[in-house]
């Protein structure tokens, strides 16, 4: 996934360098050549051009990547003109960082896929939500470790969760199992049970389509997902 990140203030940097520390291939955009060549050297792309420039935004190959962020500061004219810019040029995804909850509204309506109020924690959460796919949902307890959603690996099913070893091996503790199992009701029609096992125990065993919420070290969630 290629992301551009047009303004490079207090949240954009902390915005690209978290992006680049999670592997993703990013472009880096401002009018400030200083900012730009501080990235010139991590990122695919590092441009000096003005953002509220149609023509060159248009020129810079930008409407090609999946996600564009904008962030340009206090400038609410300037952001507004550049999110309806990027959605006539057909960007997939656009995020707009916003000043206030009428900087949002306005956003949100001209066509902002995504608008956050940030500060570097936000920067660095919206990072890694896009960090696996096979997250469904990320959950930063503290600067190391978080909560995460995710199916349970095909490695895992048939298998208890002392016969893992889960936090042997990889530093993980299951707190949850959710289940949907297949049953017939009193009129024999198939229908669907949810089952929630919540501190699941050694001898609990995870089956096929299970979702496990698992509490870890980022780099171990990592791991998991890669069974």
């Amino acid at each position: 996934m290629v992301f551009c990140v047009i303004g490079l203030g207090r949240f954009g940097s902390q915005l690209v360098k978290a992006l680049l520390d999670e592997g993703f291939e990013v472009i880096v955009i401002d009018k400030d050549d200083n900012k730009v060549n501080e990235f010139s050297d991590r990122v695919s792309s590092a441009l000096i051009l003005d953002a509220t420039d149609e023509k060159a935004l248009k020129e810079s190959g930008i409407n090609e990547v999946d996600c564009v962020v904008v962030s340009v500061g206090q400038r609410i004219d300037a952001s507004i003109l550049i999110t309806m810019q990027l959605k006539e040029m057909g960007v997939k995804e656009v995020i707009v960082k916003a000043v206030d909850e009428l900087h949002a509204e306005i956003l949100k309506r001209i066509g902002a896929d995504k608008v956050i109020l940030p500060e570097k924690e936000t920067a660095i959460r919206l990072a890694k939500t896009y960090r696996s796919r096979r997250f469904f949902e990320v959950l930063e307890v503290n600067p190391e470790y978080s909560i995460a959603e995710i199916s349970a690996p095909k490695s895992f099913y048939n298998k208890t969760l002392q016969e893992l070893k889960l936090r042997e091996k990889f530093g993980i503790t299951v707190i949850l199992i959710k289940r949907k199992t297949p049953y017939l009701n009193e009129n024999g029609i198939p229908e669907i049970k949810e089952e929630v096992i919540v501190s699941p125990k050694g001898e609990d065993m995870i089956m096929e389509n299970d979702i496990l919420i698992i509490l870890g070290k980022d780099k171990d969630l990592e791991r998991i997902v890669k069974e």
